[in-house]
C-alpha cells in the first residue's frame, strides 16, 4: 500500500494524461468519448475555469498552457493536487447542473451564465458574509453590485468560490468548525485580493506573495496546527471520560472565532505561540468558549426555565385557591384575601430567577477570563438584581399585611398598598410584556436579532449573551398562530385536569393530617409535628405526576392533530389492492401528471393562476372527474409511457422475488399488439368482468344495442374486457388459419358482418345473445388447446368446426339457406368441405418459440375463464403494501417533476465500518445450538419469496436443486443478504435511483416513435428471452452493467447514462476498506463486487501509509471500478493532517467522505436501510421542494418517511417497529407541521448540501456529548436559521433491532444520548432562543420525553416509599383508618401512572396512525393482538431501560456508542447474559420495589383489606413483574426446563469464576462487577454525593422494621435502633472469621476450619436460645429481621462502591467484594425462581413460543420446529 506516486511530484506539473482516472466526468479531457460531455453546459463551465488571461503567473514554477484558475490558486497557496482535481470536477459539475436548470435557457449556451455563478457564490459564502457582519469586519469579497462593473468580475467570482471550496476540501476535521474556516478564508481572500490588485510588498519591493506557499503549504502551515490542538485536547480528555468542562471540544474551538479576539491573538499568518494552541490546565490557555457543559439535573431547569416557572407558579396558585374549599376556583378568587395570597407567586418567580442566576454563576464561571470579563460582570449583576427583586417584593408584600392587620379589614389604605405591590410587579414584568409583543409580531424580533447594529446589541446585552447562532429563529405569523393554538388547548386541558382531579382532592386529607393530634408513633420520632413529613410524602407523587403529565396530553392531542394533517395530505386513501382496483384507471393519468415533466412555458412557474389550475387538476385526478382514461385511449403514447413505467416496477418486484412469474403476467400491462382498440389493463383487473358482461347479455335478451352497451360501459374494466376479448378472438382466428384459404375469407366475412351490425346498432336485432355462452365455452376449449405444450391439430380443427356450426346455425336470428350462406361468403363453395372437412388443411399454428403469441393466448384464456375476483394478487404482503403505498402517493400533493436534465443533482452518503456486506456460504449453512441455519430460517419466514427465487433460478438454468450451492451460489447469497440488514441490500436500494433516473431520462427525451417502436420491440421479447438477449448483448457492449438490467434499458439511446451520472452519485464511506484489502478480508472483495456491478457507486476510505520510523501518513482516498480496465482505480488521494477519528466515529467517517459527494443535495442513508424502485421515481419531485417556501423559509432538510421492514420477524420486532413507525410517520408529521420543531432523526433525510457544508457539515462529532450525532445536525440547522420539513409521498425502508437484548441496547444508546443532550449547548440555546410554545414542543419531543419517562418511574418510587413510611411510622393507622378521601386523588395519579406504564405514550399514536393508514378495525385488532402478546410488558420494561440510562448519564456520564446487532434472533440467550445486561437497570430495582410491597402488605393497616391493597398496588406489582420477567418472556425457549437447568449451572460458574487479569466480563463475575461501576470512576463530586444520598434509602427498612419486632416489645426508644446495628456488625464479624478460617485452614488443616464453623454454629444456637428465654424474641423475628438487614447490607455495599478509591487499598475491600458476590447470587436465585417454576409447569413453553412468534406463525412459519430444532427438511 505504498503512497501514490502523484504525491511525490515536484511543483511543475506535466499535462494530465488522457487516460488519467476520473470520477464522473473527464474534465481534464473534454474531447473524450463520454456521454456527459455532449452537454454544452459542461464544456462552458470547464472553459470558464480556463480563463486565466492576464493574471500574474506564480513565480518559481513553470506555467503550463493546460492549467486553469484552480491550478493558479493551488500554486500560489499550496493546495494539494488531488484536492484541486476533486474540487475542479465538483465545481464544473455544479455549475453545469445549475446552468442546465435555468428557465428560460440562456441566450448563449456555450458560455457560463454570470447569474448562475453569482447565485452560487452568494449561497456558498452566505455564512462567511454573516460572520463578517456579526464581527463588524468588512468582507474580503471585493465584488461590486453595480451592473457596469460586473463584466470583469466573472473571473474574480470564480476565484472566490474556488478558494472556498479548496480550503473546505482540505480542512479535514476543521470542517466541523465552520467559523474557523471563515477565519482562514477571510485572511486568504485578502491575500488573493492583493495579488489580483497587484499590490507591492513594502519589505521586498516585489509583488505581494501569500504568507504561505509551496507544496502542501496549506495543509502543513494552517490545517495541521489547529488539528493538532483538537487532537491534544481530545487526548487530554482521556477518551472522553474527563468532565466536559475540563477540555475544549469542537464547538469550543469553533466559538473562539465568534469574537474579535481571534484577529488579535491568532493573527495572520497564524501565530503558533498564541494561547489558543495551549492545552487546558496550562497557565494562560484559552478555556471553554461560549458554554460549559456541566453534569447536573439542574441543566433541565437552566435550559427550560420558562416551562418550570409556569408549572410551579400554577401549582402554587392552584393550592392557594383550592385551600379555600370552594366548588370552582373563580368563586374563591372573588375574595380579596385569596387574591392577595395568590400574589405570592411573584416570590416564586423572582426566587426561581435568582436560582437561575446562581446556577449560571455556578456552572459557567470557567468561561470568565481576562478576555471575557464582561460575562462575569453580567453574571454577578444578574444575581444581585434577582436578589434585589426578592427583597423588594418582600418589603411591599409585608406592607400590605401590616396595613391589613392594623385596620382589621381591607380598607382603602390596604388596597392602595396592594396597588403599589402591583406597580412593582408591573416593572418586574416589563421585559416579559415586551417579549409577548415581539412574539405577536415575529418579523420585528427577527430583524432586531439578525441586524448587527451596536445599539441593538447594547439593548439586548442584559437579556442574552451575544451568540452567532440562534438569532432570528421566529417563524412567520401563520405558523406561530397554528402552534400557539395547539399549545393553548393542551395547556388548558392539563391545567383544568390538574386542578380538579389532582390538586383539589388532596386538600381535605392534607388538612386532616395537619390537624391530627396524638398520633401513636410506632418508632422513635426525632421531631415533633412530623406530620408535615407525612403530608410531604402524600403530595410528592401528586406533584411528580403534575410536573410530567403535559406529556400525556401532548401525546393525545398530537395524535389527533397528526391524523388530521395526514387526512388533508390524502394519506391512506388506497390501503389495499381492492381500493387500488377502483382507482387504477386514473392511475396512468396520475403517473403522467406527477412523474412526467410538463412541457413548461417560460413563465409557467408559481403564478396564482397556475396554482389554482394545478389544484383543480389534482381534484379531477383524485376523484376521477372528467374520466381521464378516455383521453388515454386516444393518446397511445401516454398509455405506452405508463405501461413502460408500470412494467418496469413489476420487473423490479420480480427481481426482488416478491412476485412470481404468473403474478407478473397478471400484473403487467401488455404492450399493445393484436390490434386491440382499448388499453389492455392488467389481468387482475379484468378477471370475472367478461363473465359478468355475458350474464348481462343473457338477461337483457331483447334490449336494444344502446341499452346493453350502456349497461356494460358503466364499468370501465368490463367495457375493456369485452372489446379486448372480441379483438383478440378475431385476431387469433385469422392468425391460425392460413391466408388465401377459403376458410380465412369465411371467417373474415363473418367478423365483417358482426362489425357492421354493431356500427348500425342492430347487433341484438341480428344475433341471438343466448348463443353467446355456447360460443364462449367453445372458445375456452380452443384457447386451452393452444396453451398445451403438445398441440393436437385435429382437436383444434374439431373445435373450430364446432364454433363455425354454432355461429352459422344458432347465432343468426334469421335462418339462412346454404345457398344464401354461399352467396354471402359464409360457406365454402366446395360441397366436399361441407361434409366435415372444413378447416382440415387450413390451420397453421405459430411456432412454439413465438413466446409473445402464446403469452397473449394465455392472457386471452385468463380473460375468458377467470371467475375469482383475484383480491389476493399479489400474494406477498410486502408487494401489496408497496403497490398500495406507491399508488396512494401519486394522488398526494407533490411538486411537478422537472425533466431529468433540469432536476437538482444529489448524492447519497452511507457510513460503513465493519458490518456484513454479503452473507457467506458458511454463515448461511452454519447451524445454531438448536440446529437452525440462517438459510433455513429465511426460507421459513419468507416462504413465498423462496419459491419465487427458485422459480427464477430454474428459468435461468438451474437443473437440480443442490446446484444452488455451486453454480448459483452468488444468487443465493444475494437473495439471503437482501433479507438481512446488509450493505448489499442498502446498495441495491440506493442504486435504484440511478436506474430510475436512466429510465426517466429516456422517457423525457424519447419521441413518440421511439416509444411506439420500443413498446413493440419489448412486446416481442419474451420473459425467458429477455435474459438471453441481455447476455448476448453484454458481450457486445459494456452498456448493460448488471444482469438485472431492466427491459427498458434495451431501448436506451446512450445519453441516459450521461444524464444520470451527472445527477446522481452514491458514496460509501468505508473507513477501513484499505486495511481490509491489506488483510485480504473477504468483505473487501464483496465491496469490490458491489462497485463492479454498480456504475454510480464510489467508495471513500482512509488509507494509512507508513513512512518509516513509526510515522504514519493518512489519506482520504476515493476509488471506483473502471469498466474499461476491469479493475478498481484510485481517483483522488487527499492527504489528512493525522488520524481521522478525534471525535465520535460515525460523524468523522461521514465528514471525510463528504468532500467526494456531488450535487445540490445529499441524502444520508444508514447501513440498515433499503429503498424501492418505485419510490426512486419520485426523487426528482422531492428535490423540487427546495424551491418552495415553508413558512418564511425554504427548507434546508427534507424529512422523508421511513418504513420499518423488520416487523415480521417476531412479536418483539413487531412492537418495536410499530412504536418506531408511529414516531417516524405521525410523530414527525406533527413536529414539522404545525409545531415547526422537527429536527433530524435517523437517516433518510435529504440535506441541502451547500447550505450545510458551509455551516459545519451534516452531523456534530465532539466526543461523548454528541453521541447521538444525527439529532445535532437538526439542532444546528434550526439554530442557524434552517428549516426542516417532512414529506410523506416518498418512503425509504429501514431495519430495526429484533431481539430483546438488541432492543435494550438500542434504547440504552438513545437514552444515554438524550442524557448527554441535556448538557449540551445546543439544547440550552434552543431552550432560550425559541419562543415559548416552540420551546414546549421542542422539550416534550426530545429530552423531555425521556425526562418524563423517568418521572413516571420516580412516581412509583415516591408513592411506594411514602406508603412504606406511613405504614411503618404508624401515621397510617391513626389517621387514615376512618378516612378514605385521600384515595381519590391517589387513584387519579395511580391511574395516570398505570396508563403510561402500559405503553400509552406509544399505543395511542400507534392506534391512530394505524387507523389512518389501514382502517380503524384493523388498528383496533392490531392493538388487541399486541396486548395478548404482552406488549405492555415490553413497553414497561423499556421504560425501565430509558429511565436507568438517562438518569445515570445525567448524574455520572459514561455514555458509550453501543453497536447494536443487526442479525436475526432465533437463538436462546443464556440466563447469565440476561443477568449481566439487566441486573442493575431492572432486576435489582424490581426486587427493591417488590420488597417494599411485601413489607407494606405485612404492616399496613390499610392493606389488610385485600381489595384496597390490590387497587393501590396493582400497577406497581405489574411493574415489578414486567421488570423481572421481561427478558425471559421475550427470550426464545425462555421456559424450556432443560435449558433453564443448564442456564443456572452456567450462571453459578460465571459467579465463581476466578479468572486472571485478562478475563472478560462475560467470563468472570468480578470483572463484570467492576465494569458496572465504571461510571462512578468518572463522575464528579456532586455525582458521588447524590449516589450516597440515594443509597441511604436502604437503611429505612431496618429503622422501620426493628421497632415492629417482638423483641422490641413496643419500645420506641432510639436505643432499639442502635442495638440493632450490633446484629449487623456481629453478622459481618462472623462472616469475616469464617472467611479468614477458610483462607488459612481450608486447604491444609481442614479439621481446624470445620471446628471454627462448628463453634460459630454452636454460638449462634446458644444466642438464639438465650434470646427466646430472656426476651420477647419469637422465631418469626428471624425472618422479619432478614427483611430489615438484607437491604442494609446492600446499601452498605453501594456506598462502599462509591468510596472505592479510598477502600480499595484497605483490608476491607476483599470482604466487600465477597459480600457483593453473595448478594448477586441471592438476586440471581430470586430472579431465577419464577422462571424455573414456569419452565417446570407444563404448557408454558409452547404458549411463550406462540406469544413470541405469533406474527410469523400466521405466515406459515413452523417456528416451533425451529426453536426446538426438529427440522422437517
Amino acid at each position: 500500500m505504498s503512497s501514490n506516486p502523484r504525491q511525490r511530484r515536484g511543483p511543475a506539473q506535466p499535462a494530465p494524461e488522457e487516460d488519467e482516472p476520473y470520477n464522473i466526468i473527464p474534465v481534464h479531457n473534454l474531447l473524450a468519448d463520454h456521454p456527459s460531455l455532449r452537454y454544452p453546459e459542461v464544456r462552458a463551465a470547464a472553459a470558464a475555469l480556463r480563463t486565466v488571461g492576464n493574471l500574474r503567473r506564480p513565480p518559481y514554477v513553470q506555467w503550463l498552457p493546460h492549467m486553469d484558475l484552480l491550478d493558479w490558486l493551488s500554486l500560489f497557496f499550496g493546495f494539494q493536487k488531488d484536492n484541486v482535481r476533486n474540487q475542479r470536477e465538483h465545481l464544473v459539475l455544479h455549475l453545469a447542473n445549475a446552468q442546465m436548470r435555468l428557465t428560460p435557457p440562456p441566450d448563449n449556451i456555450d458560455s457560463l451564465e454570470p447569474a448562475v455563478l453569482r447565485r452560487f457564490r452568494r449561497k456558498l459564502l452566505k455564512n462567511y458574509t454573516n460572520w463578517c457582519s456579526y464581527l463588524g469586519k468588512k468582507s474580503n469579497i471585493w465584488i461590486s453590485d453595480r451592473r457596469s462593473e460586473r463584466a470583469n468580475d466573472h473571473r474574480r467570482e470564480l476565484l472566490y468560490v474556488s478558494l472556498y471550496l479548496l480550503i473546505w476540501g482540505e480542512s479535514a476535521n476543521l470542517r466541523f468548525m465552520p467559523e474557523c474556516i471563515c477565519f482562514i478564508y477571510h485572511n486568504m481572500a485578502m491575500e488573493l485580493n492583493k495579488i489580483l490588485e497587484d499590490y507591492i510588498d513594502e519589505n521586498t519591493g516585489q509583488p505581494v506573495m501569500p504568507s504561505i506557499s509551496g507544496e502542501n503549504a496549506f495543509l502543513n502551515s494552517i490545517v495541521t496546527p489547529i488539528y493538532e490542538t483538537i487532537k491534544r485536547e481530545v487526548e487530554s480528555s482521556k477518551n472522553g471520560t474527563m468532565p466536559h468542562s475540563a477540555w475544549r471540544n469542537y464547538d469550543d474551538l469553533n466559538e473562539y472565532f465568534w469574537s474579535k479576539r481571534c484577529f488579535l491573538k491568532l493573527k495572520w499568518p497564524i501565530d503558533l505561540g498564541s494561547n489558543f494552541f495551549l492545552l487546558a490546565r496550562r497557565g494562560k490557555h484559552v478555556g471553554k468558549t461560549g458554554f460549559v457543559e456541566q453534569r447536573s439535573f439542574w441543566n433541565l431547569f437552566r435550559s427550560f426555565d420558562r416551562l418550570w416557572v409556569m408549572l410551579f407558579m400554577f401549582l402554587q396558585a392552584a393550592i392557594i385557591v383550592a385551600w379555600e374549599g370552594r366548588e370552582y376556583p373563580w368563586q374563591a378568587l372573588e375574595e380579596r384575601e385569596v387574591q392577595v395570597k395568590v400574589l405570592t407567586v411573584f416570590f416564586t418567580w423572582s426566587g426561581m430567577r435568582f436560582l437561575q442566576s446562581l446556577l449560571d454563576v455556578g456552572m459557567q464561571y470557567s468561561l470568565v477570563s481576562r478576555e471575557t470579563l464582561g460575562l462575569g460582570v453580567r453574571m454577578l449583576l444578574k444575581s444581585v438584581v434577582a436578589a434585589g427583586w426578592i427583597l423588594l417584593f418582600g418589603v411591599f408584600y409585608g406592607r400590605i399585611w401590616t396595613q391589613r392587620n392594623h385596620d382589621r379589614t381591607w380598607s382603602d389604605a390596604a388596597n392602595r398598598r396592594v396597588v403599589n405591590f402591583l406597580e412593582v410587579a408591573l416593572a418586574f414584568l416589563l421585559p416579559e410584556i415586551l417579549a409577548v409583543g415581539l412574539f405577536i409580531i415575529p418579523w420585528i424580533r427577527n430583524f432586531l436579532e439578525e441586524t448587527n447594529w451596536r445599539i441593538f446589541y447594547v439593548l439586548s446585552w442584559w437579556f442574552q449573551s451575544r451568540s452567532f447562532v440562534g438569532r432570528g429563529l421566529r417563524e412567520g405569523l401563520v405558523d406561530s398562530i397554528r402552534y400557539t393554538l395547539f399549545w393553548v388547548v393542551v395547556l388548558a386541558t392539563k391545567f383544568s385536569f390538574s386542578y380538579f382531579l389532582q390538586i383539589k382532592p388532596m386538600i381535605a386529607p392534607t388538612k386532616v393530617l395537619l390537624k391530627l393530634e396524638g398520633v401513636n408513633y410506632e418508632w422513635h420520632q426525632f421531631f415533633s409535628h412530623s406530620n408535615r413529613l407525612a403530608v410531604g410524602l402524600l403530595w410528592l407523587p401528586v406533584v411528580l405526576i403534575y410536573l410530567m403529565d403535559i406529556q400525556i396530553w401532548y401525546a393525545i392531542y398530537s395524535s389527533f392533530v397528526g391524523v388530521a394533517v395526514g387526512l388533508f395530505g390524502h394519506l391512506g386513501e388506497i390501503r389495499n389492492i381492492q381500493q387500488l382496483r377502483l382507482r387504477f384507471q386514473f392511475f396512468a393519468s396520475a403517473i403522467q401528471f406527477n412523474l412526467m415533466p410538463e412541457e413548461q412555458l417560460l413563465n409557467a412557474r408559481g403564478t396564482l393562476r397556475n396554482k389554482f389550475k394545478d389544484a383543480i387538476r389534482r381534484l379531477k385526478l383524485r376523484y376521477g372527474l372528467g374520466r381521464p382514461y378516455k383521453k388515454l385511449e386516444s393518446n397511445q403514447v401516454e398509455a405506452s409511457k405508463f405501461a413502460l413505467i408500470w412494467n418496469e416496477i413489476m420487473t423490479t418486484f420480480r427481481e426482488e422475488d416478491i412476485i412470481s412469474d404468473r403474478e407478473v403476467e397478471l400484473l403487467e400491462l401488455p404492450q399493445n399488439s393484436w390490434n386491440v382498440r382499448v388499453i389492455r389493463w392488467p389481468c387482475f383487473l379484468l378477471c370475472n368482468e367478461l363473465l359478468l358482461a355475458l350474464s348481462q347479455a343473457k338477461e337483457l335478451v331483447d334490449a336494444p344495442d344502446k341499452w346493453l352497451w350502456y349497461k356494460i360501459c358503466k364499468y370501465e374494466y368490463r367495457r375493456c374486457a369485452v372489446i379486448e376479448a372480441y379483438d383478440c378472438v378475431k385476431y387469433l382466428m385469422l392468425e391460425i388459419i392460413k391466408v388465401n384459404t377459403e376458410e380465412h375469407s369465411i371467417i373474415t366475412v363473418l367478423f365483417q358482418e358482426i362489425d357492421h351490425s354493431m356500427q348500425i346498432e342492430k347487433f341484438t336485432k341480428t344475433f341471438k345473445t343466448t348463443a353467446l355462452p355456447q360460443i364462449h365455452a367453445k372458445l375456452i376449449k380452443l384457447v386451452e388447446l393452444l396453451n398445451k405444450p403438445k398441440k393436437d391439430l385435429s382437436q383444434v380443427v374439431n373445435t373450430l368446426q364446432a364454433l363455425y356450426e354454432i355461429a352459422i346455425r344458432d347465432f343468426f336470428k334469421d335462418k339462412r339457406s346454404t345457398d344464401q350462406l354461399k352467396e354471402d361468403g359464409l360457406a365454402p363453395h366446395n360441397p366436399a368441405a361441407m361434409a366435415g372437412l372444413l378447416f382440415e388443411n387450413a390451420v397453421k399454428l405459430p411456432d412454439s418459440s413465438n413466446e409473445n403469441f402464446y403469452r397473449q393466448v394465455r392472457r386471452l384464456h385468463m380473460i375468458l375463464t377467470s371467475r375469482d375476483s383475484m383480491h389476493n394478487i399479489p400474494v406477498n404482503l410486502e408487494a401489496r403494501r408497496r403497490i398500495a403505498f406507491f399508488s396512494n402517493s401519486l394522488f398526494m400533493n407533490m411538486p411537478h417533476a422537472p425533466r431529468v436534465e433540469k432536476m437538482m443533482a444529489f448524492s447519497v452518503l452511507t457510513p460503513y465500518y465493519n458490518e456484513e456486506v454479503l452473507y457467506s456460504k458458511e454463515q448461511l449453512r452454519t447451524e445454531n445450538e438448536d440446529g437452525i441455519s440462517t438459510l433455513y430460517y429465511l426460507q421459513t419466514i419468507y416462504v413465498d419469496e423462496w419459491k419465487n427465487f427458485m422459480e427464477r433460478m430454474r428459468r435461468e438454468g438451474l437443473v437440480k436443486d443442490d446446484q444452488i450451492w455451486t453454480d448459483k451460489l452468488r444468487d443465493l447469497r444475494l437473495w439471503a443478504s437482501h433479507r438481512g440488514q446488509t450493505l448489499s441490500r442498502t446498495v441495491r436500494g440506493m442504486m435504484y435511483y440511478y436506474r430510475a433516473l436512466k429510465m426517466l431520462a429516456f422517457l423525457d427525451s424519447a419521441s413518440e416513435m421511439d416509444i411506439r417502436e420500443g413498446a413493440r420491440e419489448l412486446g416481442s421479447i419474451s420473459l425467458d428471452g429477455r435474459l438471453d438477449r441481455l447476455d448476448s448483448e453484454k458481450s457486445l457492449s459494456s452498456k448493460n452493467l448488471s444482469r438485472t438490467s431492466s427491459s427498458v434499458s434495451l431501448l436506451f439511446k446512450g445519453h441516459e447514462r450521461g444524464t444520470a451520472l451527472m445527477k446522481y452519485t452514491y458514496v460509501i464511506a468505508c473507513q477501513i476498506y484499505g486495511t481490509q484489502k491489506a488483510k485480504k478480508d473477504p468483505r473487501a472483495d464483496e465491496i469490490l463486487y458491489l462497485m463492479e456491478n454498480n456504475e454510480a457507486l464510489r467508495v471513500a476510505y482512509v488509507d494509512e501509509v507508513s513512512t518509516g520510523r513509526d510515522e504514519m501518513e493518512y489519506y482520504s482516498v476515493l476509488v471506483k471500478y473502471d469498466q474499461q480496465l476491469q479493475k478498481e482505480v484510485e481517483i483522488y488521494r487527499v492527504k489528512l493532517p493525522g488520524p481521522l477519528k478525534l471525535g465520535e466515529g460515525k460523524p468523522e467517517n461521514q465528514n471525510h467522505a463528504l468532500i467526494f459527494t456531488r450535487g445540490d443535495a445529499v441524502q444520508t442513508i444508514d447501513m440498515n436501510q433499503d429503498n424501492y424502485f418505485e419510490e426512486a421515481l419520485k426523487m426528482r419531485n422531492l428535490l423540487e421542494e427546495y424551491r418552495r417556501y415553508y413558512g418564511i423559509r425554504k427548507p434546508t432538510i427534507l424529512g422523508v418517511r421511513e418504513h420499518i421492514f423488520t416487523g415480521s420477524v417476531s412479536s418483539l420486532a413487531w412492537f418495536m417497529s410499530a412504536q418506531e413507525t408511529s414516531f417516524v410517520t405521525l410523530g414527525q408529521r406533527v413536529l414539522a407541521n404545525p409545531l415547526k420543531v422537527r429536527m433530524h432523526y435517523g437517516h433518510p433525510d435529504v440535506f441541502d448540501r451547500f447550505w450545510f457544508l458551509s455551516r459545519g457539515g451534516i452531523s456534530k462529532a465532539s466526543r461523548v456529548i454528541n453521541i447521538s450525532e444525527d439529532i445535532f445536525a437538526g439542532f444546528n440547522c434550526t439554530l442557524r436559521g434552517g428549516n426542516v420539513t417532512h414529506h410523506e409521498y416518498i418512503q425509504v425502508g429501514k431495519g430495526r433491532d429484533v431481539g430483546m437484548n438488541q432492543v435494550s441496547m438500542f434504547e440504552a444508546k438513545v437514552a444515554s444520548g438524550n442524557g448527554e443532550q441535556v448538557l449540551s449547548r445546543d439544547v440550552y440555546r434552543l431552550g432560550h432562543r425559541l419562543d415559548f410554545f416552540r420551546m414546549l414542543s421542542f422539550f416534550y419531543t426530545t429530552v423531555g420525553f425521556f425526562f418524563n419517562t423517568m418521572m413516571v418511574i420516580l412516581t412509583v418510587y415516591a408513592f411506594l416509599w411514602g406508603r412504606l413510611y406511613l405504614a411503618l411510622s404508624g401515621i397510617e393507622g391513626s389517621a387514615l383508618a376512618d378516612n378514605s378521601n385521600n384515595n381519590k386523588a391517589l387513584a387519579a395519579i395511580l391511574n395516570q401512572q398505570l396508563i403510561i406504564q402500559l405503553g400509552f405514550f406509544t399505543a395511542l399514536p400507534m392506534i391512530v396512525e394505524n387507523s389512518l393508514e389501514h382502517g380503524f378495525l384493523q388498528a383496533i385488532w392490531d392493538f388487541l393482538t399486541m396486548q395478548f402478546q404482552l406488549s405492555s410488558v415490553f413497553y414497561t420494561f423499556s421504560m425501565g431501560t430509558r429511565t436507568h440510562f438517562f438518569g445515570r448519564t445525567i448524574l455520572h456520564g459514561g455514555a458509550k456508542y453501543r453497536a447494536t446487532g443487526r442479525g436475526f434472533v432465533v437463538q436462546h440467550k443464556s440466563f447469565a447474559e440476561n443477568y449481566r445486561l439487566y441486573a442493575r437497570s431492572h432486576f435489582i430495582k424490581a426486587i427493591e420495589l417488590g420488597l417494599i410491597l411485601i413489607v407494606y402488605a405485612w404492616y399496613s393497616p390499610v392493606a389488610k383489606g385485600t381489595f384496597v391493597y390490590i387497587a393501590l398496588t396493582i400497577s406497581s406489582w405489574f411493574l415489578v413483574l414486567s421488570w423481572l420477567m421481561g427478558p425471559f418472556v421475550f427470550n426464545p425457549s425462555g421456559f424450556d426446563w432443560l435449558k433453564t437447568v443448564y442456564d443456572f449451572d452456567d450462571f453459578m460458574n460465571w459467579i465463581w469464576y476466578r479468572g486472571g487479569v485478562f478475563a472478560k466480563a462475560e467470563q468472570s463475575w468480578e470483572r463484570w462487577w467492576s465494569e458496572e461501576q465504571d461510571h462512578l470512576r468518572t463522575t464528579g463530586l456532586w455525582g458521588k454525593l447524590m449516589e450516597i444520598i440515594l443509597d441511604l434509602r436502604f437503611f429505612l427498612f431496618q429503622y422501620g422494621i426493628v421497632y415492629q419486632l417482638n423483641i422490641a416489645s413496643g419500645s420506641t426508644s432510639i436505643a432499639v435502633y442502635l442495638l440493632s446495628w450490633i446484629a449487623v456488625f456481629v453478622a459481618l464479624g462472623i462472616y469475616v472469621i469464617i472467611a479468614y478460617a477458610r483462607d488459612k485452614y481450608a486447604a491444609r488443616e481442614h479439621i481446624y476450619y470445620r471446628m471454627v464453623q462448628f463453634l460459630v454454629i454452636i454460638l449462634m444456637i446458644l444466642v438464639i436460645i438465650a434470646l427466646l428465654e430472656f426476651t420477647n424474641f419469637a422465631f418469626i423475628d428471624l425472618f422479619t429481621s432478614l427483611l430489615a438487614f438484607i437491604p442494609t447490607g446492600w446499601g452498605m455495599i453501594l456506598i462502599a462502591q462509591v468510596l472505592r478509591p479510598f477502600l480499595q487499598s484497605t483490608i476491607l475491600w476483599g470482604s466487600v467484594v465477597s459480600v457483593a458476590r453473595m448478594y448477586d447470587i441471592m438476586f440471581g436465585v430470586i430472579v431465577m425462581a419464577p422462571v424455573a417454576f414456569l419452565s417446570w409447569m407444563p404448557g408454558f413453553q409452547s404458549m411463550q413460543t406462540r406469544i413470541l412468534f405469533n406474527e410469523a406463525f400466521t405466515r406459515g412459519l413452523r417456528i416451533f420446529q425451529i426453536v426446538t430444532g426438529k427440522k422437517s427438511v
